[in-house]
């Protein structure tokens, strides 16, 4: 199903967390401790979760304190986030149907990246532990960037990148503020989920 979009398309982006990795689950327990460390006051559900997915760290601590009326500090809840994270990375599983087709496009020789919202030490990890880092000569995070998704830019310098226009580009993303960036940023876009 995947492949027939070749014909389409000259580049390729995938989503890191949620597509490529099935990471999702782990991340959510990753806030939910940080946020408890910080005793906060409201109920970080799986929904608001994934509503919030791709956005960035740092934009989403923004978002929770405006959204809930909290005063959550960024750097120490996005430091007890991280160390989470670090503490449960080797639970983390491909996404085989993904990282598949990901590895029939890099065999195929078309250009391809990674753009991700989260920080570049986790991304670089966590395609380490899936056996995806050598297929992705482009690895774009939220450290490259000013504006999360929904803003177009992580897609744009990713395609920018590549050496392929945006418009030549197909983004796989498993959130809708993934989706919405993707199109933007004038791309083709494709809603993967599996957790």
């Amino acid at each position: 199903m995947l492949r027939d979009f070749e014909y389409s398309f000259d580049g390729f982006i995938f989503d890191c967390d949620g597509t490529l990795a099935e990471s999702m689950q782990m991340h959510f327990r990753a806030w939910k401790a940080a946020l408890a460390l910080q005793n906060a006051t409201f109920d970080f559900t799986w929904e608001l979760f994934r509503s919030m997915a791709g956005m960035g760290l740092e934009h989403t601590v923004d978002l929770v304190n405006k959204r809930f009326n909290q005063t959550l500090e960024a750097k120490p809840l996005l430091k007890a986030q991280e160390e989470f994270s670090e503490e449960h990375i080797y639970e983390m599983r491909p996404n085989y149907e993904i990282l598949d087709f990901a590895t029939w496009v890099a065999k195929e020789g078309y250009a391809r990246s990674v753009a991700s919202g989260g920080n570049r030490h986790v991304v670089h990890k966590t395609l380490k532990i899936i056996g995806a880092d050598h297929l992705f000569p482009v690895v774009v995070t939220q450290d490259d960037v000013t504006h999360g998704k929904p803003d177009p830019e992580i897609f744009l310098l990713a395609a920018e990148k590549m050496g392929i226009a945006p418009e030549k580009c197909l983004v796989l993303e498993d959130s809708m503020l993934g989706i919405k960036a993707a199109e933007a940023a004038g791309m083709g876009a494709m809603l993967v989920r599996f957790d």
